[in-house]
C-alpha cells in the first residue's frame, strides 16, 4: 500500500489504541488466516494515517501473499458501526424478552397513557368531563381544587404543564379575563372566565390568599404534572370510565367541542395555541355537524 506502513495482524493489534481489548483475539485470528488465506476477517492489515480506514474489515489474501503494493482494498463495513447496531438489538431483545410471563407470572402491565391506543378514544364529552367533576367532589380529600382544576383545563384546553404552571397574576378575576401562556413556543392569547369558573377561582382565592400558583399540593408548592396525571387516573377510576384517561384528554375535549360548536377553524387555532394549524385541523375532521345538512 502506497502511503502505509504494512504490519503483521498481531504487531498492529499492540500498537493500535482503538483495539486493546482485541489483542488475544488477533493472535486467534492470525492462526485461522494462515490456514485459511480466503477468510474474511475484522482485522485492520495495517496502521493508516487517515482515520476513515481504521476498524475496516479487509481480506487476508494480501497476508498470504505479501502484495502490499496493490491498491486498498475496499471495505466490507464497520466494525464499530456493527457493534453499535448488535448492542441495539440486542437491547431490544432484552426488552421484549421481560415482558414475557415467568413461571406463571402475568406479563408487564407498564403502559404509557400518553401515548393513546388507535382502537380507543382519545377525548372525552362534555358529559364525562361533567362526571370527573362531580366524582372529584364527592371522593377526592381537596374537592374543590380537583374538580375546579378539571374545569380550568377543559374549558382553556390546557396541557398539564401549563395547568400546574397557571399563576394568579396571569387570571384577573374583576373582568373575568386570563392570560394562557402556552407550552411548546405556543401563541399566548386571552381567554373570556365564566360564571362557574370564576365562582371556584374565587373560592380558591378566599383558601389560599398568599399563594402565587392557583393550584397547590398539600405541601403548599405548585402540582407537578405527574401529580396531574395521577389525579385525572383516579377520578377515571372512580367514574368508572370504559378506558384509560389521561390529563391530554382534556385538551382534545376543548378542541372536539369547539369544533362541533361551529367556531372557525382560525380562531380554534388561536385559541388553543397551536403554531402550525394543521394540529387544529384534526378536530373539525371529526366535527358530526359537518353533515347536518345531508341527505335532506
Amino acid at each position: 500500500m502506497r502511503g502505509y506502513r504494512a504490519c503483521s495482524v498481531l504487531q498492529h493489534a499492540r500498537g493500535c489504541e482503538d483495539y486493546p481489548h482485541r489483542e488475544r483475539e488477533y493472535a486467534g485470528e492470525q492462526q485461522d488466516l494462515i490456514q485459511d488465506p480466503n477468510r474474511h476477517c475484522s482485522l485492520p492489515v495495517c496502521v493508516p494515517n487517515a482515520p476513515q480506514y481504521r476498524g475496516w474489515k479487509t481480506t487476508a489474501k494480501c497476508l498470504d501473499e505479501g502484495d502490499w503494493n496493490s491498491e486498498v482494498p475496499k471495505p466490507v463495513y464497520n466494525c464499530r458501526r456493527k457493534a453499535r447496531s448488535i448492542s441495539t438489538v440486542t437491547a431490544r431483545l432484552r426488552e421484549i424478552s421481560s415482558m414475557k410471563p415467568r413461571s406463571g407470572k402475568s406479563p408487564s402491565t407498564t403502559v404509557n397513557l400518553t401515548v393513546p391506543d388507535r382502537r380507543s378514544r382519545r377525548y372525552l364529552t362534555e358529559r364525562e368531563v361533567e362526571r370527573l367533576m362531580d366524582c372529584a367532589r364527592k371522593h377526592s380529600r381537596h374537592g374543590h381544587r380537583d374538580a375546579t382544576m378539571v374545569l380550568v383545563a377543559y374549558r382553556h384546553g390546557l396541557r398539564a404543564s401549563e395547568t400546574c404552571d397557571l399563576q394568579w397574576h396571569q387570571i384577573e378575576l374583576a373582568e373575568g379575563r386570563m392570560h394562557v401562556h402556552r407550552a411548546k413556543r405556543g401563541i399566548p392569547s386571552v381567554h373570556p372566565i365564566r360564571g362557574d369558573e370564576m365562582r371556584g377561582l374565587r373560592k380558591l382565592r378566599r383558601e389560599h390568599p398568599s399563594d402565587a400558583y392557583v393550584f397547590n399540593s398539600e405541601r403548599g408548592g405548585p402540582m407537578s404534572p405527574i401529580g396531574f396525571h395521577r389525579l385525572i387516573q383516579r377520578l377515571g377510576e372512580a367514574a368508572k370510565m370504559p378506558f384509560a384517561i389521561h390529563p391530554h384528554m382534556l385538551r382534545h375535549a376543548c378542541g372536539y367541542k369547539l369544533a362541533n360548536d361551529g367556531h372557525d377553524t382560525r380562531a380554534l387555532q388561536h385559541y388553543l395555541g397551536h403554531k402550525n394549524i394543521q394540529h387544529t385541523v384534526r378536530y373539525t375532521e371529526l366535527a358530526s355537524d359537518r353533515f347536518r345538512d345531508f341527505w335532506k
